[in-house]
């Protein structure tokens, strides 16, 4: 029996007598990668906040990486937990070389005020190349485009090791060929067997890669739908989902929208 990666339990959470998310029940296991939809004010960063333990539910139980919250320091707990969005692009600092960003992800640190040993240069420069971005070693991160900043957080939040890699709309703001190109390298990663368990959040569905094999459709703050990508992303289903026709082709595994 395959052991829970996280566990979200009838988790409700209301702010200012309002219910922003309502009866949650999400199990994530070993093994899975998932994507999880929904529009804008669908609730999907409220739960990013709750699986990382920025905030509380008002009712319900969640357990991250087999620890129960209420019986778990939750400083330690994230740690494990790597979460790249692209706001925190806008807080890095744009004087920093560019594997100087991705080894400030050891320390969780904006900036690098540590000494790291040559065994942590040595895997940040693994990591990026990894991801595509080797050739940014001793580029200006300001100099970067908007692509290879989003590599460069990815391979940050590497850095630590996490068990979780949660990709909070990476592909936001990115033209055609910089989302392929950095949709592309999430693959090779989810391939490699060295990935950490990864949630991908989107609201594209021509985002969601091959390798999310599970996802979770959310809808003003309500698991609408889960399960199997290839059973859950479908044209009648999505038409309920959106409140408005659409249609799903599938080509190379990958589920395209189009609006009748």
């Amino acid at each position: 029996m395959s052991s829970s990666i996280f566990h979200i339990q009838d988790v409700s959470w209301k702010r200012e007598q309002k219910t922003i998310l309502e009866q949650i029940n999400w199990e994530v296991k070993e093994g899975e990668h998932w994507a999880v939809l929904g529009l804008n004010g669908s609730g999907k960063t409220t739960i990013l906040n709750m699986i990382n333990g920025y905030i509380w539910p008002t009712k319900g139980k969640v357990s991250v990486l087999g620890h129960p919250f209420g019986r778990v320091d939750l400083r330690e707990l994230r740690k494990s937990i790597g979460w790249v969005s692209s706001s925190l692009q806008e807080r890095l600092r744009g004087s920093d070389r560019a594997q100087h960003v991705v080894l400030s992800g050891k320390y969780a640190s904006i900036g690098l005020y540590d000494k790291p040993e040559q065994a942590d240069y040595d895997q940040a420069e693994r990591l990026m190349k990894q991801l595509g971005c080797g050739h940014l070693i001793d580029r200006l991160y300001v100099t970067c485009s908007q692509g290879e900043k989003q590599k460069l957080l990815i391979a940050r939040a590497l850095m630590a090791q996490p068990k979780l890699l949660i990709l909070d709309e990476a592909c936001n703001g990115l033209d055609f060929l910089s989302r392929e190109a950095l949709l592309a390298s999430i693959g090779e990663l989810a391939a490699s067997g060295e990935s950490p368990h990864m949630l991908f959040v989107t609201h594209h569905i021509e985002e969601i890669l091959p390798v999310f094999t599970h996802t979770l459709l959310l809808r003003r703050g309500q698991v609408y739908a889960q399960g199997k990508t290839k059973e859950v992303i479908n044209s009648e289903l999505l038409s309920d989902f959106f409140e408005t026709p659409v249609h799903i082709q599938w080509q190379n595994d990958r589920a395209w929208l189009s609006v009748p």
